[in-house]
């Protein structure tokens, strides 16, 4: 939106009642020869890998942020896993022990990081 001058009013409303549409779904402005390319790029439904259905717009953020198999690191191992799948994962791969260089205890790798102050 913008001001218009009180002069160019009546001409600026022609012009954009003649080219202008607002969208029924997201309520942009947009040019009236481009609203069926706006249309089936943003606002057409999609599948994701997950099986959610969305509006095309919304599928980057989705699977960069939301999906369950959007591609998720393991603190302990570093694997790439699906994020739906890593809180099991690394209640396993935590678990797991490592022995201390420093004491030579067996360590689990969920409290490597704090053993440095109890290690001795």
């Amino acid at each position: 939106q913008k001001d218009i001058p009180a002069v160019n009013f009546i001409i600026h409303e022609i012009h954009c009642s003649r080219n202008i549409e607002v969208c029924c779904y997201c309520r942009e402005s947009v040019p009236k020869s481009e609203m069926k390319k706006h249309i089936e790029s943003e606002h057409v439904q999609v599948t994701c890998k997950c099986r959610m259905k969305m509006e095309s717009s919304l599928l980057k953020d989705h699977e960069a942020s939301a999906c369950p198999l959007r591609p998720a690191l393991c603190r302990y191992c570093g694997i790439l896993l699906p994020f739906g799948k890593l809180q099991d994962h690394e209640v396993y791969c935590g678990a797991r022990t490592e022995a201390c260089a420093q004491c030579g205890r067996n360590v689990l790798l969920r409290d490597l990081k704090e053993h440095p102050r109890v290690c001795g």
